[in-house]
């Protein structure tokens, strides 16, 4: 799920902004108050999510502290607490936080998608599927096919590989050479057997982008299904050089090539 990188920008505030003409109540002064409150609420959520992309949590909590402490309002704060608490298995506190981020803001895709995501990963896919399809509702939201990517993974683990397959399709057509949902779908199409057709999208992903680890141990166990033992060897050697700490590799360490 640790699919983001938080980008800190460090924005200068203007001297000249005091000298703004004030009414009685105060009111320039406050709306000032609040926008540098909430713009250091946001510094610190994308400090944390540069954290969290680096799974170092404990600092990423304590930008998070702060964040909510400079606003307590600040949405996208919330949802990274969820995230973080749903890495960590603390499933109260994410689905505290993932709906007090909704709740701040309805719009807010990337809330939605993330506790969707949360919430198949629990079994709860129904409320898993509504949360993407109220992520990619929103015509600003700039990810939709990562929802839609997400809605295909969540109707297979519900079982349902019409549906899976459809979301993955509806994903490549809002973007089609997106190389996630290229591999989501090789890997679908792999699960079920049609290997040909895995073995082309795992082509197409592998011209798209760099190989990961799951490309290549998708890769390893595909041609082993095709019974191409040089090409298996070859993904296996790239996948152990590059990926020599990940739980692909050691799944392919211990023999467990299904």
């Amino acid at each position: 799920m640790k699919k983001w990188v938080g980008v800190l920008v460090t924005a200068a505030l203007l001297a000249g902004c005091a000298a703004q003409p004030m009414d009685g109540s105060g009111g320039v002064a406050a709306s000032e108050a609040d926008s540098q409150s909430r713009e250091r609420a946001r510094a610190f959520t994308d400090l944390a999510g540069a954290y969290v992309a680096r799974a170092q949590y404990k600092v990423a909590l304590d930008e998070l502290r702060k964040a909510i402490t400079a606003d307590n309002r600040y949405g996208p704060a919330y949802n990274i607490y969820g995230m973080i608490y749903m890495d960590l298995a603390e499933d109260k506190l994410a689905e505290e936080n993932f709906r007090r981020a909704i709740e701040l803001d309805r719009n807010d895709s990337n809330a939605h998608n993330n506790y969707g995501w949360f919430l198949c990963t629990r079994g709860r896919y129904d409320e898993g599927l509504a949360q993407f399809s109220a992520a990619i509702r929103n015509p600003l939201y700039t990810q939709p096919e990562l929802a839609m990517t997400n809605a295909g993974l969540c109707a297979e683990k519900k079982g349902d590989i019409a549906l899976a397959e459809a979301n993955l399709g509806k994903a490549l057509k809002l973007q089609p050479d997106n190389p996630n949902s290229i591999l989501k779908l090789a890997g679908l199409y792999f699960r079920q057997g049609r290997l040909a057709e895995a073995q082309r999208l795992l082509g197409r992903h592998d011209e798209l982008a760099p190989p990961s680890a799951e490309s290549l141990w998708l890769g390893v166990r595909l041609e082993r299904k095709l019974g191409d033992r040089a090409q298996e060897a070859a993904y296996a050697l790239q996948l152990r050089k590059r990926f020599p700490d990940s739980n692909e590799t050691q799944q392919l360490l211990t023999g467990h090539v299904e």
